[in-house]
Parts: C-alpha cells; sequence; structure tokens
C-alpha cells in the first residue's frame, strides 16, 4: 500500500546543521499553507502528473546518504523537460501510513492535522491499522497539545532530541535542553502514545564516543519503541560549518566515528533493540512503516512544498517555494517541478540501492523475478572483493551488508549506481 508524506516547512528557529526544505514560523503564512495541502489532498485523484522528455534522466550527482532522513528528498536533475498534458489518476488508492514531516509538524495546531488526516481519509482508502506519525521538537509539545493530537489521529511520535548533553544541544543550536527532551517523553507517555521514536546525532562537533554513549543509555532509559541514529553531516553552506571554524571544533577520527556506531549498535542490542536498517534500531513490531517503503522499493505520495512521490515508475519533486506552493494550488498551476520516468536500470538501481540499507539487506531471486535481471552474473565481479573483505554478506539467494559493511555502504551501492 501507498505511504502518504505530508510536509510542514515551519521552525521555531533554523538550527545551523539543517539543510531541509523549512522557513520561520509565522501564523499567518502556515493557516494558508495548511489549506493548500489540504486542497491538494483533496484533489490527488485529480493531480495532473507531466511527462518527461524521453531524453531527460536522472542527475548523475543523485545519491541516498546513509544518513537518509525521514523525508525522501533525492536529488534529480535540474535540466528535465516537462511535456504537462498526462494526468495521472490515484483515485481511491490504498494507503497505510501518514508521515508528518518538516520542519517542526508540531508547530501545527491539533485540529490543523485532524483536517489534513481527514482530507487524506477522504481521498484515499486508509488502512484501519494505518500508522501515522508525527515528528516533534521537545519545546514544541505539552501533555495536552500531545493528547490533542492523539485524539486528532496520530499514533506515533518522532521527537528531535539528538543529544542528551548540554553542550552538545548548544552547539548545534537547538531549542530544548536534555531535561525538557525527558519531560516531553514522559508527557508523550501520559498523553496515550504507546509507539515513540527518538532521533540521536553522532559525530558531532567535538564529541569523543564516551559522550556519544551518554547519549544513548539516556535514551535507553526512556524505553522508547524506535531509535534513529544519524551522523552529522557539515554542509558546505549551513551556518555550522562557519561556528565549527570560528570556535575551532573539529568532528572526530574515521576509526572514533566507526567506534561510536558499533559501539552504540551494540548497547542497543543488548538493552533490547534490533537493527533492521543502517541508521534505525527497533523493538519487535515497532520498526517504522512508512519509512520501510523508501528501502523495500515501495511506493509513496508525497503533499506540500518540495515534497517528493515515487509511484508506477515515475518519480517527481512538489516546488519547494512555500509561497509558490499556495499560490500554484490556489490558481490550480502545476506543482510538480521535476518529473522523472525511471528506466528499468535506474528502477533496479534504485531496489538495490535502497534495499541494502536493510539488515535483512536484498532476495536477489525476488530481484529477478521482479526486473528479469541476474544480480550475480550482471555484478558479481564488483561485488566480490567486498564479499571477500567481509562488508557483504551471501546467504542462499540473500545479500547483505555486515555491520562492518554498513560503514563502507557508499563504497559497495556505488557497484549499482
Amino acid at each position: 500500500m501507498l505511504g502518504l508524506y505530508i510536509h510542514i516547512p515551519f521552525c521555531s528557529a533554523i538550527c545551523n546543521y539543517c539543510n531541509f526544505n523549512r522557513g520561520l514560523f509565522d501564523t499567518d503564512l502556515k493557516a494558508r499553507y495548511v489549506d493548500a495541502l489540504i486542497a491538494e489532498i483533496e484533489t490527488a485523484r485529480l493531480k495532473s502528473c507531466a511527462t518527461l522528455s524521453p531524453c531527460a534522466t536522472l542527475s548523475p550527482n543523485a545519491t541516498v546518504s546513509p544518513n537518509a532522513t525521514r523525508s525522501p528528498n533525492a536529488t534529480v536533475s535540474p535540466n528535465a523537460t516537462v511535456s504537462p498534458n498526462v494526468a495521472h489518476d490515484f483515485g481511491r488508492a490504498r494507503a497505510d501510513t501518514i508521515f508528518f514531516g518538516g520542519g517542526t509538524p508540531s508547530l501545527l495546531e491539533p485540529d490543523e492535522i485532524a483536517r489534513i488526516i481527514r482530507a487524506c481519509e477522504s481521498a484515499f482508502d486508509l488502512a484501519s491499522d494505518r500508522e501515522v506519525t508525527m515528528e516533534a521538537n521537545p519545546e514544541s509539545v505539552t501533555e495536552a497539545r500531545l493528547a490533542a493530537y492523539r485524539r486528532a489521529g496520530v499514533n506515533r511520535l518522532s521527537f528531535g532530541v539528538q543529544s542528551f548533553r548540554e553542550d552538545e544541544l548548544r552547539r548545534l543550536s537547538r531549542l530544548h535542553s536534555a531535561d525538557r527532551a525527558r519531560a516531553a517523553f514522559a508527557e508523550a507517555r501520559a498523553a496515550g502514545f504507546d509507539n515513540i521514536s527518538l532521533d540521536l546525532m553522532m559525530w558531532l562537533p567535538e564529541q569523543q564516543l564516551s559522550e556519544w554513549l551518554e547519549s544513548i543509555d539516556a535514551a535507553v532509559a526512556l524505553d522508547p519503541e524506535h531509535l534513529s541514529l544519524y551522523m552529522l553531516e557539515v554542509y558546505p553552506n549551513a551556518p555550522l560549518k562557519d561556528d565549527m571554524a570560528r570556535a575551532r571544533w573539529s568532528q572526530a577520527p574515521d576509526d572514533d566515528v566507526a567506534a561510536m556506531y558499533v559501539e552504540a549498535m551494540e548497547r542497543l542490542e543488548a538493552a533490547g533493540y534490533a537493527q533492521y536498517e543502517i541508521s534505525n534500531v527497533a523493538k519487535p513490531g515497532r520498526r517504522s512503516r512508512h519509512n520501510l517503503k523508501y528501502w523495500v522499493d515501495g511506493e509513496w505520495l508525497g503533499f506540500g512544498c518540495g515534497a517528493h512521490s515515487t509511484r508506477d515508475g515515475v518519480r517527481w519533486k512538489n516546488t519547494s517555494a512555500t509561497e509558490e506552493y499556495i499560490d500554484q494550488v490556489a490558481h490550480g498551476g502545476a506543482l510538480q517541478v521535476d518529473i522523472h520516468h525511471l528506466t528499468p536500470d535506474q528502477q533496479l538501481g534504485d531496489a538495490l540501492f535502497t534495499g541494502l540499507r536493510l539488515v535483512d539487506g536484498i532476495d536477489v531471486n525476488a530481484i529477478q523475478s521482479r526486473y528479469g535481471v541476474d544480480v550475480w552474473r550482471r555484478f558479481g565481479a564488483d561485488l566480490e572483493p567486498f564479499l571477500e573483505a567481509g562488508c557483504l554478506r551471501r546467504v542462499g539467494s540473500r545479500l547483505s551488508l555486515t555491520r562492518q559493511g554498513m560503514l563502507l555502504a557508499h563504497e559497495v551501492m556505488s557497484v549499482f549506481v
């Protein structure tokens, strides 16, 4: 079934490391944006999906980071040409997940979240056991507010904690404290949430292994159902890069960050969590059903500014600017700015590339059945060195990364690009 991604681009403050599609919160803009979102969702079955010219291709620089975030923001070529003459009818397609990402979705009022969920119910055939996730920042919630989100239909929370150390939170320009993160988690439990995920970041400026493990232990003490562990990426245009230069902060050497990753996973496994993807661990039955769609060759529709979609071998993206998005919805304009019909080889490469992110890896027999390609025959010579080095594991028809191989995931996955 489809996953539905809802992008909320507003933040109370812009973190110095962030490279997502977001902007500062504005009450009037937020209200107009919610109306536009609902209008886009309600007309989903009539949404126009233009086609690419035959020569348009994915950018050779398109990547999926091993630290890929919840939003499927793959890079696509800016040179794609569009022919706006083909309608794409989504009908009452079946969907079983909704993911509110951002930005900070918890800046929306509970009744606004409820209206968006109702719009999804109207436009799609939503499963009764749907997973509805909302990202939230600890400083933006209260117990009463969380209870209202729960009544609105949200049944899974993802808290952007990042660290349980005050010095690290300050370096990342986060608005919450470690104590506030703990309090928000307790409030979520009191509000009835029994499915909570925490985001933590490693390889922070000046961070040592022992300090990173403090955050892991603090998270385990809260006993969430799910954790996502990301390595900090310092983007060239991010203010954090300048902050690091001025303060002479540095990141730990590669060997140390490898130890951070491996020891954190071992500590989490000892606490009852199972790793199921490069950056994600969960208790039994608590994997992120929505995010799994990105890794198991699934399909999803994205709504809102900058949201990405993948369906029926077509990948497209909405216009990124919030005001432009609102204006296009209001005037019935085309929202899609990058639309790509993937070739069979591109679809195969994506399936292999993203599937190897999972601990379970890929079933090469299933790949051959779906794409008509013998993985071993086409890629075997290039994969053999990684098998010999212990980065890849081959058991029967399954091919998967070892934990050591996950540290070199980009090198392994480059075989399929």
